[in-house]
């Protein structure tokens, strides 16, 4: 059997499922659906190691979920009494219903909203959301919001503690409902993003089928009436902007090729061309957000114009007024040293101090090649690789440091 094929349909499946069954049965006991996939996934392993992979292993998958939720309810004697009769006459339904991929489209954003309740705090809704519909692990979850697994395990037993402490969980929500929570959505959809752009656990730096699946989501988002454009446009242009440029990255034998390394001949010019699209559609209105600035940042890094650095210094230090963070701030080093001095930029990476992140001593290492100082070079490239955590970064960074000996 085929573990590599395996592990990609159940982790493109964990989060379909449990959003379906959450929505159709409802929130009363969070972790059942989890429960459910889980068990699911195990009969799967069983009989697929015997009778191999089906020819539609979703099917397969979604048809086994849904008979094993059926079956929950049946042997629960005191069902009748637990659920409301609004539930119960769905439930009764749900046998009847196939699991498309249209329910799962619909369910998915469903439940994300569902979840981003705002008697809960900002980063407990997310975590929540990453977790059970998107099917982050806790490393991923600690990685994407720059804390710990402790804290983040914290917040989730809390967040699932509060949401079964309520009588119920609001699942019918209103149009201002759906309105006001859109910004953590969209946090939520931001963040599976980053994770498959540059993933923080996976040895496979590029996760593409979670960057098309946060696009997805996006998109089928942008097409509802009831929200505002811009900031979801602005999230999209973002997107296109960036996954344009992931070919180029995984060119080299070597891992991950750096920005000025790559070949522009393979950037996605489609989808630039789309992400220049839904730039224009974000400006349409007064709003600027982090998605308007992180746009435009992605489109001048695919421009070859005069001025291009300079611009991208300007959106960096608008960015930075708006949501700090030393990740962008970081990253505006880089900028800064393109569109004005290496030596300027080096002084403001080092007043950054970031410890234990080996992007900021790779960073460093960057900006005193760029200074022609290659011993500094070596040096902060070895201090990196004592704070990498994937073997394929190690590699990466052994290979600069061969390069950098030479």
């Amino acid at each position: 059997m085929d573990n590599k094929l395996l592990s990609d349909i159940f982790k493109s499946e964990y989060s379909n499922l449990v959003a379906v069954l959450n929505s159709y049965y409802g929130l009363k006991d969070l972790e059942l659906a989890e429960d459910i996939v889980s068990d699911t996934f195990l009969r799967a392993m069983k009989t697929w190691s015997h009778k191999g992979i089906p020819e539609y292993p979703k099917a397969w998958l979604r048809k086994v979920a849904q008979n094993l939720m059926l079956e929950h309810f049946r042997r629960k004697k005191t069902f009748e009494e637990k659920i409301t009769p609004e539930l119960g006459a769905r439930t009764q339904q749900i046998g009847e219903i196939e699991i498309t991929d249209k329910i799962i489209e619909d369910s998915q954003l469903h439940m994300m909203f569902v979840l981003c309740d705002n008697e809960l705090n900002k980063e407990s809704q997310i975590c929540i959301a990453l977790r059970i519909l998107c099917g982050f692990s806790i490393e991923e979850i600690a990685k994407a919001l720059l804390s710990n697994k402790e804290t983040i395990n914290k917040k989730l037993y809390r967040a699932k503690k509060a949401i079964k402490e309520r009588n119920r969980v609001e699942t019918n929500l209103t149009l201002n409902q759906y309105v006001t929570r859109l910004d953590n959505v969209l946090r939520v959809i931001y963040l599976i993003f980053n994770e498959g752009y540059y993933s923080s656990v996976n040895e496979d730096n590029i996760r593409h089928e979670i960057c098309w699946e946060a696009m997805r989501l996006s998109i089928f988002l942008s097409e509802h009436k009831i929200f505002p454009k811009q900031k979801i446009h602005a999230l999209i242009a973002l997107m296109c902007f960036h996954t344009s440029r992931l070919d180029a990255r995984i060119s080299g034998e070597e891992g991950d090729l750096l920005y000025h390394e790559q070949d522009k001949s393979k950037w996605n010019s489609a989808l630039i061309q789309k992400g220049t699209k839904y730039l224009k559609l974000s400006a349409e209105g007064d709003i600027v957000s982090k998605y308007h600035l992180e746009a435009g940042i992605a489109y001048w890094h695919t421009r070859d114009n005069n001025g291009k650095w300079n611009n991208i210094l300007q959106l960096y230090n608008k960015l930075l007024t708006i949501e700090y963070s030393p990740i962008i701030a970081m990253n505006r080093t880089y900028a800064l040293a393109r569109a004005n001095s290496v030596a300027e930029a080096i002084q403001e990476a080092h007043k950054l101090e970031l410890k234990n992140n080996h992007h900021y001593f790779c960073l460093l290492a960057e900006l005193y090649r760029m200074n022609n100082n290659i011993e500094k070079e070596i040096e902060y490239l070895n201090i990196a690789i004592g704070f990498a955590n994937k073997k394929n970064e190690k590699e990466l960074i052994k290979h600069r440091l061969e390069k950098a000996s030479r």
